[in-house]
């Protein structure tokens, strides 16, 4: 036994070593920092102190927050809108056409995010594809301004984390089977009862999931609103990257890195509470 406890750790322990350095090291070094001065000329000073964080319920920081929030969600309900019928179709295809679609998928992955991003800049600018197919079908004379606002910004964060959304939800789908759908067709329900009565119910931890890699991702983000908002309207990722990089003030960076990661570790918590309780529901309608 207490040879197999030694393998065992022997195992887990380079998991351990990399969670620990890459994860709970730096961040508790953030925490530190969140406690301490700034000095007069940048850097920290090491008296302790709370008024980095009485600073940060300043109405301003509270409405950058409430912006960042704003963003996050439309742009986590847009992929959710997209996404769940993107993910029931790849799953309802034949075995042989999924892994192509799959690949798909992912394929914007495999190139840069600042080209990805320079790439929306092309389309939505006045004198871009967008405008320019809007004023051939005659929809406007000039242009339409889609470029430096919230909607550029909200179409970033889709288009870049719209796969995040797709491979949660296809996996729950795949996991279901068909049983269930044709059970429910069977006794009478159309495809739309089928769609909120079987489908959604049963692959709420998938949704579930997929909002939350969307969500934490695009609350943090700083490259997508710097470039597609112009520095017009400040998130969270920005105004953490200001106060590290340009006021050089580290312990209210830290204040605000440390508040975003307890916002988003409780909605963590509460994706994985909800899909411990999805699960024990589908185990005891399977049982039944």
């Amino acid at each position: 036994m207490r040879r197999g406890r030694v393998g065992s750790a022997a195992l887990v322990s380079p998991a351990l070593l990399w969670w620990a350095g890459l994860l709970v090291l730096p961040v508790g070094l953030v925490l530190a920092y969140s406690f301490f001065e700034r000095g007069v000329y940048g850097g920290v000073v090491y008296d302790w102190t709370l008024d980095n964080y009485r600073r940060a319920w300043d109405p301003l920081y509270l409405g950058v927050l409430g912006f960042s929030v704003r963003v996050a969600l439309e742009s986590t309900v847009v992929s959710l809108l997209i996404g769940f019928p993107v993910a029931l179709f790849i799953a309802t295809r034949p075995a042989r056409w999924r892994t192509v679609l799959l690949v798909l998928v992912i394929l914007p992955f495999w190139t840069s995010l600042l080209i990805r991003t320079y790439a929306w800049i092309v389309i939505l600018n006045d004198e871009g594809i967008a405008n320019r197919a809007l004023r051939e079908l005659g929809l406007v004379e000039g242009s339409v301004r889609l470029l430096y606002n919230e909607f550029a910004i909200v179409v970033g964060m889709v288009s870049t984390y719209l796969p995040l959304m797709i491979l949660p939800i296809y996996a729950a789908l795949e996991r279901l089977g068909p049983e269930l759908v044709e059970a429910a067709a069977d006794l009478g329900a159309n495809a739309w009862k089928r769609l909120w009565t079987v489908l959604v119910p049963l692959t709420l931890p998938g949704i579930a999931a997929g909002c939350i890699f969307v969500f934490v991702p695009s609350l943090g983000n700083f490259i997508i609103p710097d470039l597609l908002g112009g520095g017009r309207r400040q998130m969270v990722g920005t105004l953490v990257q200001s106060q590290f990089l340009e006021a050089r003030d580290w312990p209210f960076g830290a204040t605000l890195a440390v508040s975003l990661i307890a916002m988003l570790l409780a909605l963590v918590l509460m994706q994985a509470w909800l899909g411990k309780r999805s699960s024990r529901e589908e185990a005891v309608t399977r049982a039944v």
